[in-house]
């Protein structure tokens, strides 16, 4: 855990010290960048929806741990939505581009449930918790919906 947060603050540092442009010398690296990044927060919500499912036992603690990942998760991989990496290895469709206000009208929305999320976390109260991962799913899945190829 300790070696996914490090390298996850690295991460965090290098994509907030340079221009989302400049990061990524070919738009295959942007779309490889993104679909980590996507992957990895997965990863961690499910993690938060197998505690909100009651598949495994609640822990505040480990809660909070999680969503801290996915705050910082769910910021880097907008980040890799650049100009020419709508072509490649990516099920990104291309009205990310051609809908530009529409795309960032939901990257907006995943940031205040995740904001929101964040919030819960600290709480550490159970039901809390399970609402506000419940709405960052459906702001996962309302982008998703729209915006990705199957």
């Amino acid at each position: 855990m300790n070696r996914l947060l490090l390298a996850a603050a690295t991460v965090a540092s290098i994509a907030t010290a340079l221009p989302a442009a400049a990061q990524f010398a070919k738009p295959e690296q942007a779309i490889k960048y993104r679909q980590s990044a996507m992957a990895l927060q997965a990863n961690h919500l499910g993690r938060l929806f197998a505690m909100a499912n009651g598949k495994v036992p609640f822990e505040a603690k480990v809660a909070a741990e999680q969503i801290e990942i996915v705050a910082m998760l769910n910021k880097l991989q907008f980040a890799a939505f650049v100009d020419g990496s709508d072509k490649g290895d990516t099920r990104a469709k291309p009205e990310i581009w051609s809908q530009r206000d529409k795309f960032n009208a939901r990257e907006a929305k995943s940031h205040e449930d995740v904001a929101k999320l964040v919030a819960a976390g600290k709480t550490g109260d159970f039901e809390q918790i399970k609402a506000a991962v419940g709405a960052v799913g459906q702001s996962c899945k309302g982008c998703h919906d729209e915006f990705r190829k199957e």
